[in-house]
């Protein structure tokens, strides 16, 4: 069967899409659905993941809301990020095979997939031993931090595209001080593509990479029957 692949224009709070991954997750563990690739973006929140710590962020949480800006304790791995519009963020919802069942070896597929999709844009970017990620001269582009439960991926990849770099001013970006964060915008300023066509570059090396053929879906409207009830119920569930 296909790996489907839905791609979200409207920017979604952080709670939403965990709520959505999380019900994806129950359904792939369940046999419902086919593994399943979300793209979108978020509105402006700080993330915790399971390595992260308070003091990673430099904003307190007064200001943090003046600049309406969330922070949340997030299940996946990794550290301190910051995500927001003009980020391209993409979830995979797979079920790893014995052949793939391995944690390194699905860190070292998404960052083929960013470093593969900076090359598609004319951008050099490259792995750094003991930093995970993509990265280039002038600083990490891509952030990786994900979970596997019931070797069903959770979580995944921060890609930034146009995104407001001034966010991650607000932490130390993924525990590094003193590291920098780029973008394609800050990289290749007037060339920088739009974040449609980077999601879909990012799901054409996730096929690729990750050898499965996917279907893509533009919005909400035309999807399957069973993801449209899973996103519905999403969404109940945060009215």
């Amino acid at each position: 069967m296909k790996t489907w692949a839905v791609f979200l224009d409207a920017p979604l709070p952080y709670a939403e899409g965990v709520r959505l991954q999380e019900r994806l997750h129950a359904a792939r563990l369940a046999e419902q659905i086919p593994d399943t690739v979300l793209l979108l973006e978020h509105t402006p929140v700080v993330t915790l993941g399971q390595r992260g710590r308070r003091d990673g962020v430099r904003a307190s949480p007064v200001r943090l809301r003046e600049l309406g800006v969330d922070l949340v304790q997030a299940s996946r791995g990794g550290n301190v990020t910051f995500h927001g519009p003009g980020q391209c963020v993409m979830y995979p919802i797979l079920r790893l095979g014995s052949h793939e069942a391995d944690a390194h070896g699905y860190l070292f597929n998404l960052e083929e997939v960013a470093l593969r999709t900076a090359a598609d844009f004319g951008v050099k970017a490259y792995r750094r031993v003991g930093k995970n990620g993509a990265w280039t001269d002038d600083g990490k582009l891509a952030a990786i931090g994900f979970r596997l439960k019931k070797w069903v991926t959770l979580h995944g990849m921060s890609f930034n595209v146009n995104v407001d770099l001034a966010g991650f001013d607000l932490i130390v970006p993924c525990g590094l001080a003193g590291e920098k964060v780029s973008s394609l915008a800050r990289l290749l300023g007037p060339r920088c593509p739009s974040v449609a066509a980077v999601r879909e570059r990012l799901a054409c090396h996730v096929a690729a990479v990750c050898g499965r053929e996917l279907e893509g879906f533009a919005g909400t409207g035309l999807l399957p029957p069973v993801l449209q009830k899973l996103f519905h119920a999403a969404d109940r569930a945060l009215a």
